[in-house]
C-alpha cells in the first residue's frame, strides 16, 4: 500500500481578490495562506512522510515548507503545475458573465476536454504531463506515505484520472485552499481508493476570520 496525502497550496493574495493565476504566476503565499500552512503542519508533522513532491511554483512549496525544514526530502515537477489558463491569467474574471469562459467549461462538460483556453492548457493536455508524474511516484514502493502539494484545477483533473472517471466529470471534485485529499493505493489491484476528501479540520481555527500580520 502506498498512503498519498494531496493537499492543494494555501492561500495568495490572488485567491483572495478572485485574480486567475494559473501556471503562469508564480505567486507567494499570503499572511493566511502561511498559517493554513502551519495548521497543516501541526496537524500531520507526526506523519513518517518519505518524500513531498510539489509543482514548480513557489506557492507550493511554500505550502509544504516546514515539513521540508523538518529534513523530508523533496522533488519539484512541472508536471504538476497548475492549469495554464492562458490570456485569463492576472485578470479577474465575471465568470457568470463572460461568454468565452462559460463556452469553454460546457465544452469540457460534454466531452471536449482538448479545447484550450486561449493561450494556454486544454484538461487533456495538463491530465498527459501529470501522468507520468504519478508513475514516477507510484514507482517508488519503499515510499510507503507521500505529501503532494499541487494546485485547485490540476486537482480536479488528477483525481479523474486517478479514480476511473471521465475527464468531463472533473468539476464535481470540490477543493479549497491547504485541503487534504487522503487517498490509498493497492500495488496488488492497480487501484486508488479516496479515504478523505476536500479535508479542512486541520484549519478550524483560522478559517472564520483571516490571519492578522504583524508586518
Amino acid at each position: 500500500m502506498k498512503i498519498i496525502y494531496l493537499v492543494r497550496h494555501g492561500e495568495t493574495e490572488y485567491n483572495r481578490l478572485g485574480i486567475v493565476q494559473g501556471s503562469g504566476v508564480d505567486s507567494d503565499l499570503n499572511d493566511r495562506g502561511r498559517a493554513q500552512a502551519h495548521a497543516f503542519y501541526e496537524a500531520y508533522q507526526q506523519v513518517p512522510f518519505q518524500r513531498i513532491y510539489t509543482s514548480a511554483l513557489k506557492r507550493t512549496v511554500q505550502s509544504v515548507q516546514d515539513f521540508i525544514d523538518a529534513g523530508i526530502p523533496y522533488e519539484q515537477h512541472a508536471g504538476l503545475n497548475e492549469f495554464g489558463w492562458g490570456d485569463m491569467e492576472g485578470k479577474t474574471p465575471h465568470y457568470t458573465e463572460d461568454d468565452y469562459y462559460r463556452s469553454m467549461i460546457y465544452n469540457w462538460r460534454i466531452g471536449n476536454v482538448d479545447v484550450p483556453a486561449i493561450g494556454g492548457d486544454s484538461p487533456l493536455s495538463v491530465l498527459n504531463r501529470q501522468i507520468p508524474v504519478i508513475e514516477h511516484i507510484i514507482s517508488r514502493p519503499e515510499e510507503e506515505q507521500v505529501l503532494v502539494c499541487m494546485h485547485g484545477r490540476a486537482i480536479r483533473i488528477l483525481l479523474t484520472h486517478l479514480f476511473k472517471e471521465p475527464l468531463s466529470e472533473m468539476d464535481h471534485w470540490e477543493h479549497s485552499n491547504l485541503c487534504l485529499y487522503k487517498i490509498r493505493y493497492d500495488y496488488n489491484t492497480g487501484n486508488f481508493t479516496l479515504e478523505l476528501g476536500n479535508d479542512t479540520r486541520h484549519l478550524a481555527g483560522i478559517e472564520k476570520e483571516p490571519e492578522v500580520s504583524n508586518s
